[in-house]
């Protein structure tokens, strides 16, 4: 969170209540966390917290590279590391819906390249991979 803090101040970004409300929420869990259970989660300190809100508010963070968005299950984490611009791999576990963000910058580094070699220009990528965790399948 202070990372959070410390960053929206160098860039001159509006870290507002409920933003910060959201990112506590999302760094809470220990799991992907979809929007409308983050609206549930609002909705029981704020009763009229409607959809544009959260999604205004998740829109923003995404936006600043706060929390990420994992597109195959349509739900968001925090991010490891706010501060910093980068594009990392998740690993899902299909039984208990956890979510790793792998931290290593040659994967993402090593797609450009392998884009940028075939003529292709990349604006983005998001890296998903499906299995099983180790506290699901012991090794």
């Amino acid at each position: 969170m202070r990372e959070v803090e410390r960053a929206s101040r160098e860039r001159g970004l509006r870290l507002t209540p409920l933003r910060k409300e959201v990112l506590e929420l999302l760094a809470i869990e220990h799991k992907p966390v979809k929007a409308y259970d983050l609206l549930d989660r609002l909705r029981e300190k704020h009763g009229n917290a409607a959809p544009p809100t959260i999604y205004r508010a998740l829109d923003f963070l995404l936006e600043n590279g706060f929390i990420h968005k994992l597109e195959s299950i349509n739900a968001f984490v925090s991010c490891h590391h706010p501060a910093e611009a980068h594009q990392v791999p998740f690993l899902i576990c299909d039984v208990c819906s956890s979510a790793q963000e792998v931290c290593d910058e040659r994967v993402a580094e090593l797609i450009k390249a392998q884009a940028r070699s075939l003529g292709f220009r990349p604006q983005a990528q998001t890296i998903e991979v499906h299995g099983v965790c180790k506290r699901c399948h012991p090794p």
